[in-house]
């Protein structure tokens, strides 16, 4: 009797661990967040980059599509938004926060990048998990699905009146391929992650980021760009030309201090332990590691 005992709680307790260890295994719902900006423009939050949803004529535009496993998610929150297909996705930029869902959309979706992104996307990094081997960058482990169709250089237009979206590049930032996509009936524009929000940016070298350029990039695109009075960020909340253009300051004020603390033969630690975000910038944050990483970039930058 004991033994038997004994053994059913063995039994029990082996079956709770193997609950325990199935609910702890499960994964996390993906919820995503709605945000209307209009009643046919939406902002998608969670798992990712900020993802716009534009309801056209003909059609649905997505601009930036999260995280691995986040496209299925998109498409099933637009099916309680609109009726209308998705004919086109627009990339901000190549990172797997914002391209990543591309492979979960009908292989019949046009996808559109601005040239360099089209290139950075094509040698995005292998994805390493732990104790596994490489396996191959989305689009190639996806046979080319969600790879860019449609590239263009500094500007191109899509569609007209009401539908029309606009899209710039103008110059290095955050990659070498940051699109800026407006909808001017709308007086709307999504900034991708030149303008994640306000914090210090990712200057991503590797992908052709650059602090030095960053700046004047940002200063181009509040120079150019009329008649916004909406900006979707990268990561952040809306946000208004006026706070495009006290980024841009913000960003050549950092290269500044950059500069001269290279001038005055500082090191890249020293520097980051001196630096503050400067008093009139309120609500800004940069996280020491980050500014770390900028200093390095932009030091490397102004060796050259």
């Amino acid at each position: 009797m004991k033994r038997a005992w004994l053994l059913g709680g063995l039994i029990a307790i082996g079956g709770l661990s193997m609950s325990l260890a199935a609910y702890q295994a499960a994964p996390a719902p993906k919820v995503i967040e709605v945000e209307k900006i209009k009643d046919n423009l939406f902002v998608l939050k969670g798992g990712g980059g900020n993802t716009a949803v534009f309801v056209g004529s003909n059609g649905i535009t997505v601009v930036d599509t999260k995280n691995p496993g986040w496209g299925q998610p998109i498409l099933d929150k637009i099916k309680e938004l609109s009726s209308k297909p998705v004919v086109r996705i627009i990339n901000t930029h190549t990172h797997g926060d914002h391209v990543s869902g591309n492979v979960e959309f009908p292989a019949t979706v046009d996808v559109v990048v601005q040239e360099n992104t089209k290139t950075n996307m094509q040698r995005m990094a292998p994805v390493t998990g732990l104790n596994q081997p490489p396996t191959p960058n989305i689009f190639t482990q996806n046979n080319g699905r969600g790879m860019a169709k449609q590239t263009f250089k500094d500007r191109m237009t899509l569609g007209s009146g009401a539908d029309q979206i606009d899209l710039y590049y103008f110059g290095r930032g955050h990659t070498n391929g940051d699109a800026w996509v407006v909808w001017p009936a709308l007086r709307v524009m999504h900034a991708g992650d030149i303008f994640s929000g306000k914090t210090a940016p990712i200057l991503d070298a590797n992908n052709g980021g650059s602090g030095v350029e960053i700046g004047n990039s940002l200063t181009k695109g509040a120079d150019t760009i009329k008649n916004v009075d909406v900006i979707i960020t990268g990561h952040g909340t809306q946000m208004t030309m006026a706070d495009l253009r006290e980024y841009a300051q913000f960003n050549k004020d950092f290269l500044e201090f950059v500069r001269n603390g290279v001038a005055a033969g500082k090191s890249v630690d020293a520097m980051t332990a001196e630096y503050k975000v400067p008093a009139k910038y309120a609500g800004y944050t940069a996280a020491e590691a980050r500014v770390k990483s900028n200093v390095e970039v932009i030091a490397s930058e102004l060796k050259k």
